[in-house]
Parts: C-alpha cells; structure tokens; sequence
C-alpha cells in the first residue's frame, strides 16, 4: 500500500488537497479537502439584498458572472420580480459567453497537459503534424511551416531550462500515450486558445461593462442601457461586434476545440471506464428560450440515480442539505444533521489539518467544504449531468451531438460516466451552446429595431414595497455545475445567505453518513503507473473542473486573523 498525497492541487482556481490510497496499482480511498475558508456567508449579513450580487460574484476571480446572476436571481425569486425580456437574453448571452470562455480554457490551459507531453512536442516532424492536422479539421493553420515555427518557439523555451506553466509535468510518463505529432498539434491549439480567449470575454465588456466582474447586474434586469442610434450604450455598432466574436467563437469551437477533443478521446479510450463511481447527476436547468418557459430550457433540470438513463427524476430545492460532519465548521445542536440552505450556518470550527487521514471512521474534520447532499444522497454536477439529464430527457440537439460522437469512437451513452466523458461532454455543450447565443443576439437585435428597449423592472425596487420576510432561491447552471444562491430577507436586510456551489457538491468530504462526494468517488479504482508521478489522479480531478476559490477561501495555520477588513 502507498500514500499520494497531492498538495497544491495546481492548473484549479484555489486551494485543494488530494490523498489517495493505492494499493495494487489501484485508488483504494481517497480524500478531498478544501485548504481555504469562505467567509462570504457572514460578510453578507445585514446588508441590502440589493446589493448582494456585488459582493457574491467577488467569491471568485473566474466565476465572477454566474455568483452575480445567482445572486440577482435569489433576491428577485424572493421580492416576486419578473425581469423584462431583454434582461433575460442579456443575462443568457454574458453567461453563455463564460461557458464558451471557460469550457475552452478547461481543455487547453487547465487538462490538456495531463494527456499531452509537452516534451514530447520536441521530437515531432512538423511534416506529419500538418497531416494530421488537415486529416481532422478544416482550420486554416495547419502547414507545415507553421508548425515548424511552433515547434521552434518550443525548443527555445525548453532549452532554456525554465518551463514556465510547463514545470514540474510529468512528462515521458508512461500514461501519457499521444503520438509526438499530436502532441505539437495540441500545443499549436494551446497558445492559440490564449489569443483566443482574449477576444470572447469582449463580449463581457460590451454588455456587463468589464471582464472580470461584470457591472451591469441588476435586481429586476440589467442596468444596460439599449440605444441603437446612440454612440453610447447597446447600439448597432455593439450588436455587430458581439456577432462577429460569436462567429469566431463558432469556427474555433467547431474547426479545433471539437478536432481535438475527439483526438484525445480516441488516444485515450480506456479512459471511458475510469472514473465511473458516483452514478448519480443533478441539473437545476436554465437558459430558456423566448417563451421564459423552464420546460424549454436549453440545459432541462432533473437528476439521474444510479446511472439509469432510462429516467430523469424531478427536483425539489426543499431537499437540499448540507452536513458538516468532517467539516470545518460546527452547526449550533447536531453537526451530524443537514441544514437545508435556508436555515444554513457558517460557523467556522478549524481543527487545524490532519493529513495523512488515519482515522476517518469517527467524525474528523478534514476539509474547509461542507457536504451538500440531495434527499441524502452525494450528486456530481457540472457538464456530464447536463448532457447525462438533456439526452436521458430525449432531447433532440444534445441525442444528435452524443450519438454522433459516441458513433465515432465506437461507444456506448453510458460509457460518459467516466473521466473521459467529462472531457466529451464539456466539449459538446459548448458546441451545442453557439448557435443558442447566436439566436438570443438575434431577438434581442431583433426587439432593439422594434423599439422594445426596456430591460429593467423596477416596481419592486423600493424596500417600503417588501414583505417584513422573504427567502427566495437562485439557480444557475454554471460552467462547472449546479450552482445555488439562497437568501433569508428581514425587515429590508439579509439574515441569513447561503452559497452552495458546484465544486462544493462534487468536492465534498464524507457526510455524517460515511458518503463521500463526487472527486472521492470518482478517483477509486483509478489506475496508477507510478504513485510518484500521479497524473492519473490529476486527470479524474481535473475533469470536474475545480474551483475551490467558489467553494472556501481564507486558510490560516497559525491562528489568528489573516487580514482586517473595515467598511466604510
């Protein structure tokens, strides 16, 4: 038996710790734990409900738009506010925008070097990579020459001994099994992706002002003012650049993202049963369509138990909870029951870190992250259980997209429920997701040349016009999952706010039960080459797309106060 101990986490926004158990060449146990707290909770008490949506998105640096719309839709199911149709397809084009942001950066900048070796590279015949290049995509930059100069650019950096984001890889690790021809080809697409992803987020700044943090959220719509004729605000001129971005995004997406994804996927087809454990996929659903309809959601709400497709099971928000047993923090009675986020607490109870875990049979504490569960039961959210829940609802463009490809490498739907199939699904919804955006640019162009401009509601606006108490809840599909803001309203002032977030549903430690969470599960009976060199561990983790900056956030071994913060 051997001991991994995985400590930072890196190429994830945050902090994270990874232990496994190996024995046999194989994951026996592993544990997730959560090195920061996030005290977002408390800063939020007694503060405008109004407001709330600019301190929520602060709970991360990349997922700064989804806390806003959470949080703005929280506040709204609360007061009862229904947004103008406008404000409904600005809100779905800047976070469609981030899904198409951060999907791509995922592949390229945060996973794909767990299955590329960048070494490698080095020894590739630019000749053969153009091949291969124009064998799987109609992408323009494919010759030889070009390649040759990628290859070049390459040699200088690893000939100067610093690597930069490439240090400490693993690489000429056995596991990593891409010819040295598609190896270059993927880090070609790596720096392009870099340019690439500079110019989307400008569609953030056209609508929400700046990128990150957008500032046009509002309660009750968008503080965006829709003007065509105007120089300032939505006009013509805006609508043709976002257009333009939208197209581009469309032929990288589908000419390399797309390319790439099914040429990893076909290297690395055993891939397809590793990291299967949980079988259990939650969706909340959103972006609709014109109607407002959540039964025309673009990403349908539902859950899928035991990894029967043959059934997508209702959801009710009411059976959420979040335990605390192994976690830091206390809850005033019994830590071993669930608080529904209504009533949740946040009261820190840091035991000071404990790895190696030896005895996790009692209740030890172990991670900054609590333990959200469903009617009991550990749920993984994110890109998977949306294309696991549309195609199990028999939705026709998700059936299309996954058949095709499933088609193409010779494989079954429930084969997805694997580290590989992460990777397929988070590339597929980004594709299904550009015509979308293309369609909610065209109505919302389409309402601007009516005259329809209104994109707030502001009759609610006035506290004197709220009940004594309110609690209202706010969903969203964020990039990597399930993402759920509740708010306790009293007396015009917030009394209790809960974050419950995607990476905190499949991160989570053990619940009171002994169950873990989705990262835990997932990593059992994960082969390992070499428990020195775990990049297998780092794939399984890395196909969730962590974000522990959303789940925890201030980690002090010493005790004591980290920082000081005085509103004024």
């Amino acid at each position: 038996m051997a001991r991994i101990a995985i400590d930072p986490i890196t190429r994830i926004e945050g902090h994270l710790r990874i232990e496994a158990e190996v024995t046999s060449g194989k994951v026996a146990d592993a544990w997730s734990s959560g090195t920061m707290f996030r005290g977002l909770e408390m800063i939020l008490r007694e503060r405008d409900p109004r407001d709330a949506w600019m301190f929520a998105q602060r709970a991360c640096g990349v997922c700064t738009t989804v806390h806003a719309l959470a949080s703005v839709r929280a506040v709204e199911n609360a007061l009862g506010i229904v947004i103008p149709e406008n404000a409904r397809l600005v809100r779905n084009l800047i976070a469609g925008t981030q899904f198409l942001h951060d999907h791509v950066i995922h592949f390229y900048h945060l996973h794909a070097l767990d299955w590329v070796d960048v070494v490698s590279a080095t020894k590739a015949d630019p000749a053969k990579t153009s091949t291969l290049a124009q064998s799987i995509s109609a992408w323009p930059k494919s010759s030889t020459d070009y390649f040759k100069g990628i290859q070049s650019r390459l040699n200088a950096f690893v000939g100067t001994g610093q690597l930069g984001p490439f240090a400490n890889g693993y690489w000429g690790h056995p596991a990593y099994t891409l010819e040295p021809e598609a190896n270059l080809l993927a880090v070609a697409h790596y720096l392009e992706a870099l340019e690439w992803q500079r110019d989307i987020v400008r569609i953030h700044a056209v609508l929400g002002g700046k990128n990150p943090h957008p500032q046009t959220y509002a309660v009750g719509g968008m503080a965006l003012r829709m003007a065509p004729d105007s120089p300032t605000g939505l006009n013509s001129t805006s609508m043709a650049q976002i257009k333009t971005m939208l197209a581009n995004a469309r032929t990288f997406v589908d000419q390399v993202l797309i390319p790439d994804v099914t040429l990893v996927a076909g290297a690395y087809k055993s891939w397809f049963s590793v990291g299967k454990r949980i079988g259990n996929y939650m969706v909340y659903g959103d972006f609709t369509d014109q109607t407002g309809d959540a039964k025309t959601n673009m990403f349908p709400a539902g859950r899928i138990l035991g990894r029967n497709l043959g059934r997508v099971e209702s959801l009710d928000h009411q059976k959420i909870s979040e335990t605390v047993a192994h976690s830091y923090y206390e809850y005033e009675g019994d830590d071993t029951a669930g608080k529904h986020p209504w009533k949740g607490e946040t009261n820190p109870k840091y035991q000071g870190p404990n790895p190696p875990f030896e005895t996790l049979e009692g209740f030890d504490r172990y991670s900054w992250l609590k333990a959200p569960r469903y009617d009991g039961q550990a749920m993984e959210v994110g890109p998977l259980a949306r294309v696991l829940v549309a195609y199990a609802a028999k939705q026709a463009e998700v059936v299309k997209a996954v058949d095709g490809l499933l088609s193409k490498l010779s494989l079954q739907p429930a084969d997805l429920m694997s580290t590989m199939g992460r990777i397929a699904a988070r590339a597929l919804e980004t594709q299904l997701l550009v015509p979308h955006l293309e369609s909610w640019l065209g109505t919302l162009e389409k309402n601007m040349n009516s005259g329809n401009l209104a994109v707030a509601d502001s009759k609610k606006w006035n506290p004197d016009s709220w009940p004594k108490e309110a609690e209202g809840v706010g969903f969203e599909e964020a990039p990597r999952g399930a993402l759920g803001h509740w708010v306790v309203i009293k007396d015009k002032k917030i009394a209790n706010y809960q974050l419950v977030v995607p990476s905190t549903w499949n991160g989570s430690p053990r619940d009171a039960k002994g169950q873990r969470g989705a990262w835990e599960e997932a990593l059992l009976e994960t082969p390992i080459a070499d428990p020195e060199k775990p990049v297998e561990v780092l794939r399984t983790v890395h196909s969730f797309d962590p974000c522990m900056a959303c789940a925890v956030h201030v980690y002090d071994p010493a005790g004591g106060s980290s920082v000081q913060v005085r509103v004024v």
